[in-house]
């Protein structure tokens, strides 16, 4: 029988990683201690991965620890700083969460509806299970597809290629990167908005997107996104075809009960 597949982005859609708020201040820490004067290397690692996103290097640009290596030679510090085991290290709770209570049972529940699930995201294995792992996300998910394995980072449809056809939905927080992929693949777009206005929770996850109170809130996402980069209007192929407030609503879409 053939597998019908949701895929699902991690990082400001099912959890919270520590990079933000523990792993980044603490290379700016280190690296300032190293080089005796405070040092932003975290900007020089983001300014880094732009450049890499801009040049559509979607392996590349998430390779944290060679970007890392490459600024520090330039400074001419010796010391090297791995970053997965930062990550390991402030994998702890209290630095670490799941952005929905309940979002666990989801994706039980979408399981026993015969689905089988992948996350699909663009940071780095070694980066990634830790967090899902101390999560109890890791058990539900039939695959855990990165950049690195596949050779091929969101946007670039090609990231999915190991699924075939069978992907019925994506779901993920960024226009951009899960929005696009899932319209560029041919897949139902699910875009995942955890601070939706009152007024449209009313509204079906289904119409939402057409509802013209929306279109302020993807224009602003968009601008975003784009760091006032060229990226110009809001493109057709990230515009979504569903919105959600939380994933438990995915279990109200007429478009998964029908596959």
């Amino acid at each position: 029988m053939m597998k019908k597949w949701i895929t699902f982005d991690l990082d400001g859609t099912l959890m919270q990683n520590p990079f933000g708020e523990w792993v980044f201040p603490e290379l700016n820490a280190t690296v300032s201690r190293w080089a005796g004067r405070p040092v932003n290397i975290v900007r020089g690692l983001l300014e880094e991965h732009q450049r890499r996103m801009r040049a559509a290097q979607y392996v590349a640009a998430y390779d944290w620890d060679e970007m890392l290596t490459g600024l520090l030679e330039k400074l001419h510090i010796e010391q090297r700083l791995d970053i997965e085991e930062l990550v390991i290290k402030h994998a702890v709770p209290g630095k670490i969460r799941l952005l929905e209570e309940g979002s666990v049972e989801v994706l039980k529940q979408l399981r026993e509806a015969g689905f089988s699930l992948a996350a699909v995201t663009n940071g780095f294995f070694k980066y990634q299970f830790p967090v899902m792992e101390a999560l109890g996300l890791s058990g539900y998910f039939d695959e855990i597809v990165t950049p690195e394995r596949a050779g091929a980072g969101k946007p670039d449809p090609a990231i999915l290629r190991m699924f075939g056809g069978n992907v019925v939905a994506h779901i993920g927080d960024r226009l951009d990167h899960d929005v696009k992929l899932a319209n560029d693949y041919g897949c139902l777009s699910v875009f995942v908005y955890h601070n939706l206005p009152r007024a449209l929770l009313s509204v079906h996850p289904s119409e939402r997107a057409c509802d013209a109170s929306m279109a302020g809130i993807l224009t602003e996402k968009w601008e975003q996104e784009s760091s006032g980069t060229a990226n110009g209007p809001l493109a057709r192929l990230c515009k979504p075809k569903v919105v959600v407030a939380a994933v438990r609503e995915l279990l109200t879409l007429e478009e998964l009960k029908k596959v």
